[in-house]
C-alpha cells in the first residue's frame, strides 16, 4: 500500500521555521492502530489524517490528528497544513475546505495574500487556584492562572519571563489538563505564548493553533480589542506567527503554511 505523504512547517512562509505536520490524504480510513503507528513512525507533534466526505468537488473532508503517542480532539497547525494541501495541490480551484472532526465542522478559507484562514470554536479560560505542580514544574510564580475545558492558561508579567521558561516536564506530565498555556504582552506582537503538553508526547510545542482558542477570547477582552485582530506570536525555539480574532463563540486563526517535503509511506 502507497499513502501520500507530506510535511508543511505550519505558522511560517519558509522552511525550518513554524510547526512542522505531516498530512496524509487518504481514500478510506486506516486501522487506529496503523494511524497511530504512522504518527509514531513521523515523530511529530501531529500527523494529519482526512478522507473525502462523499465523491463531490466540494464536499468536504473528515480530519484526524495524532501525536506521537495518541490522537487529539484539536489541531490547529496540522488543520492548517491539511488545508494548504487541499487547496494547493489536490484541488487549487477551491477557495474554502470544510472539515469534519471530533471539535465539530472546522472551515478554513483563503485570506489576504497565501494567508489561510482557520474558523474554530472558542475556549474560553475561567479563573483556577493554581496546582502546586503547575508552579513548580514552570519555575515560575504566574501572575494568574486560568483553566479551559483542556488547557492550564498561565499567565506571566514579561515576553522575556515566558522565553526563559525551562520547565520541569516530569512535574507537568500529570496535571489534569492536556496543555500549559503560558503567556504574556508582547513587544513585537500583541502578545507571546509557549505551549507544553508532555501528557500526551509534546513537551514544548513549537506553534499551537489550538491554544489560540483560549489565547484569542483571553486577549481580546483584556486589550479591549473587541473582535478586531490581534497578531500572536509564539516564542518557541522555531517561532511562529499568527493573526486571530475573536469572534463570540468562535475564533479566526490565520496563518501561512511552507512546503517542506512530499513522498509516499509503503506499508
Amino acid at each position: 500500500m502507497k499513502i501520500p505523504l507530506y510535511q508543511l512547517d505550519a505558522f511560517s512562509d519558509r522552511p525550518f521555521e513554524g510547526n512542522p505536520a505531516a498530512v496524509c490524504p487518504l481514500e478510506a480510513w486506516l486501522d487506529d492502530d496503523v494511524m497511530q503507528k504512522i504518527a509514531a513512525e513521523n515523530n511529530l507533534s501531529e500527523t494529519a489524517f482526512f478522507v473525502r466526505d462523499g465523491e463531490s468537488e466540494g464536499g468536504g473532508f473528515g480530519l484526524r490528528w495524532f501525536t506521537p503517542v495518541s490522537e487529539v480532539d484539536l489541531c490547529g497547525h496540522a488543520t492548517l497544513a491539511s488545508a494548504w494541501v487541499i487547496l494547493e495541490k489536490l484541488a487549487p480551484g477551491r477557495e474554502r475546505v470544510r472539515f469534519e472532526t471530533r471539535s465539530g465542522e472546522l472551515i478554513v478559507e483563503r485570506g489576504e495574500g497565501d494567508l489561510l484562514v482557520m474558523d474554530f470554536p472558542a475556549r474560553p479560560a475561567v479563573p483556577r487556584e493554581a496546582p502546586r505542580a503547575l508552579v513548580e514544574g514552570l519555575g515560575a510564580e504566574p501572575a494568574d492562572v486560568l483553566a479551559s475545558d483542556r488547557d492550564y492558561l498561565v499567565l506571566l508579567d514579561a515576553e522575556d519571563d515566558v522565553r526563559k521558561l525551562k520547565p520541569d516536564f516530569t512535574r507537568l506530565r500529570g496535571l489534569d489538563r492536556l496543555g500549559i498555556i503560558v503567556t504574556a504582552p508582547g513587544v513585537s506582537a500583541d502578545f507571546v505564548s509557549r505551549f507544553f503538553a508532555p501528557s500526551v508526547g509534546v513537551p514544548e510545542d513549537p506553534v499551537t493553533g489550538s491554544a489560540h482558542c483560549t489565547l484569542a477570547p483571553y486577549w481580546a477582552e483584556r486589550l479591549g480589542r473587541g473582535d478586531a485582530p490581534l497578531e500572536a506570536r509564539q516564542i518557541s525555539a522555531r517561532g511562529g506567527t499568527l493573526v486571530c480574532r475573536h469572534l463570540g463563540d468562535r475564533v479566526t486563526i490565520a496563518g501561512r503554511a511552507a512546503l517542506y517535503l512530499s513522498g509516499e509511506i509503503t506499508l
